[in-house]
């Protein structure tokens, strides 16, 4: 029977044995009797069954197990035996490769095995290996990272500039830091062919020009108090959570991994390593805040974690699924657009109190230096505001009198 591999069921496997993926057809997970676990893709080819290895589990993610997979997956739907296609190019990476350097290929899982450690969201490695499974490896992972040129980063960026823009963009600037990395390391010399800045930018068209950046929907602030009123009719464990994300202007993740450890009286302190900006982040805390976080506790009492089920912090998905039932056309993350605007418009609260109340970095370094406090006051009072706005809600049970 196929399951659905999550990070934690596979985590939590005590239990030896073969468990199939619901995702990709042939992707199995090999537990031994040690617990040792290894990722096995298996499929049929002339009559007969084949094991391909991927790699032992941590160190082959579900993501880059799935991804290679899938690869081999679609090999077979061409009619190409993904076994004999991948000796083939083990002997093509034999006789291209002088001896002692490293394959672009090789290099760069390397790098990304480095990079991982300054992630805290995991969605990061996923992309970075996806880009590069999808668009560089075909082209240029079998050869010696010293022998990449500007024509074969073009080669990879050229087909989806104009039709993936944003893709190929972060493409170009993961190939960039990874062939820096190996000039870092002496492996390559001369300029760096990924390089845009008088590089690139001479040859490829400016991605600005090309697409417009889709921001993330956001309903108008003037919406809100409505869809407020509707989050607590749910009376939803998501709902609270994301009635708590929107009074807050916080971001998703910096509630959903929220402990109540980190709430000291009416102030929440986010740690750093769960905030964008990489530096500690205190949050006023309101009445209806404060109220929600009791009902949250109220709900699941024995959690550590400020919103969960059964001591289990809520996923990623939760308000984004509230939001559907509602049949809001609307992102959580655009709720921080909603009180920008708000605060802007309807308020006399200085650009400097509400930027710090949605911890966006600071640009400019010298400005940077000088603002020491982070206005906690006038942050609060700016919240306050919010929360009244918020929960100024329409009614809808007045009878008009009408004279006799």
């Amino acid at each position: 029977m196929a399951t659905n591999l999550t990070f934690k069921f596979v985590e939590n496997l005590k239990v030896p044995g073969r468990y199939t993926d619901a995702l990709v057809k042939g992707l199995h997970l090999w537990v031994k009797a040690n617990l040792t676990k290894y990722w096995i893709f298996r499929f049929s080819c002339n009559g007969k069954q084949h094991n391909i290895s991927l790699g032992a589990y941590p160190r082959v993610t579900i993501a880059e197990a799935r991804i290679k997979a899938q690869r081999a997956r679609d090999e077979l739907d061409k009619g190409s035996n993904p076994l004999t296609q991948r000796k083939e190019v083990k002997l093509k990476d034999k006789a291209e490769k002088p001896s002692g350097i490293k394959t672009f290929r090789e290099f760069s899982l390397e790098c990304l095995q480095k990079k991982r450690l300054e992630w805290t969201n995991k969605k990061h490695a996923d992309q970075w290996l996806y880009t590069l499974e999808e668009f560089a490896f075909p082209v240029i992972g079998h050869l010696p990272v010293n022998q990449v040129t500007m024509e074969h980063i073009l080669a990879i960026l050229s087909p989806i500039w104009d039709t993936r823009t944003e893709t190929a963009s972060r493409l170009r600037g993961r190939l960039e830091w990874i062939l820096a990395a190996a000039t870092t390391l002496r492996l390559r010399d001369g300029s760096n062919p990924a390089s845009w800045r008088g590089h690139l930018q001479t040859i490829l068209p400016a991605p600005k020009k090309i697409n417009k950046v889709k921001h993330f929907k956001a309903l108008p602030y003037s919406q809100i108090p409505e869809l407020l009123r509707k989050l607590n009719d749910l009376c939803s464990i998501g709902a609270l959570a994301l009635e708590f994300t929107i009074l807050n202007a916080s971001r998703s993740g910096e509630v959903f991994g929220g402990l109540r450890s980190e709430v000291n009286g009416n102030i929440w302190t986010i740690p750093a390593s769960r905030m964008k900006a990489k530096r500690e982040h205190r949050v006023p805390l309101c009445p209806r805040a404060l109220e929600i976080l009791a009902i949250a506790r109220a709900m699941d009492p024995e959690s550590s974690y400020l919103f969960s089920r059964k001591g289990k912090p809520l996923s990623g998905m939760t308000m984004a699924m509230v939001l559907r039932r509602l049949e809001a056309d609307a992102t959580v993350h655009g709720f921080r657009s909603g009180f920008r605007d708000w605060a802007a418009e309807e308020t006399n609260h200085s650009s400097e109190v509400i930027e710090m109340a949605l911890a966006h970095s600071i640009t400019n370094r010298v400005e940077a230096a000088y603002r020491r406090k982070d206005l906690l006051e006038k942050r609060r009072a700016l919240l306050l505001d919010w929360e009244r706005y918020c929960l100024n809600r329409p009614l809808h049970n007045i009878i008009e009198l009408k004279a006799a």
